[in-house]
């Protein structure tokens, strides 16, 4: 587990106090900060670049987390999330407790269950969504791993874990469905 505790404990006190991270997720490498601080989500939109009009996910640990999220959740959506194997972004109507900034206009949100070790551990610990973007500058290719992040990135984020970055196996993006009932799917993205 090298890096892993000193790696959650300097995450917590980054995201504590508003900062950015740039942390490997259960997909490709993110960046990621507090999901209900507006000031830490426009952060991030400086340091891809990208318009504050984009819309962003957020990454939670456990289902019982999406029910303080968002209002009137489709309970069934959990059975459709146990059926996946991949990870999977669901875009729900109703977001509520989130940064303004975070939701899209239309007041959905997407938001990813995590299975990933080090990002359960860290949002469990944070209690708190974490804002997860593909760790590039806007319109740039997503990176598959660590070694291909811009160093802009690296350079502008206020902490880098150290835990995973020699992996060299390429990672791919999660799959992102909008939820509009239990036979009512929208693929946004295999």
């Amino acid at each position: 587990m090298e890096n892993f505790d000193a790696d959650i404990e300097k995450c917590l006190d980054v995201l504590r106090s508003g900062g950015t991270i740039l942390y490997p997720t259960d997909t490709v490498w993110g960046l990621g900060c507090d999901a209900t601080d507006a000031a830490a989500v426009d952060k991030i939109f400086e340091v891809k670049q990208r318009p504050a009009s984009s819309s962003m996910i957020i990454l939670l640990a456990d289902e019982r987390d999406i029910l303080k999220y968002v209002a009137g959740i489709d309970l069934q959506v959990f059975d459709y999330l146990n059926s996946v194997t991949k990870p999977t972004t669901v875009i729900y109507q109703g977001a509520i407790g989130l940064a303004d900034n975070v939701i899209n206009k239309d007041g959905s949100i997407g938001i990813r269950l995590v299975k990933d070790d080090f990002c359960k551990h860290l949002i469990k610990r944070f209690r708190k969504p974490i804002v997860s973007t593909s760790a590039n500058i806007s319109g740039q290719p997503t990176p598959a791993k660590f070694a291909d992040i811009d160093e802009s990135i690296k350079n502008n984020v206020d902490y880098v874990v150290k835990y995973r970055q020699h992996e060299i196996a390429e990672a791919a993006a999660s799959a992102i469905v909008k939820w509009n009932g239990v036979n009512d799917i929208t693929i946004i993205r295999k």
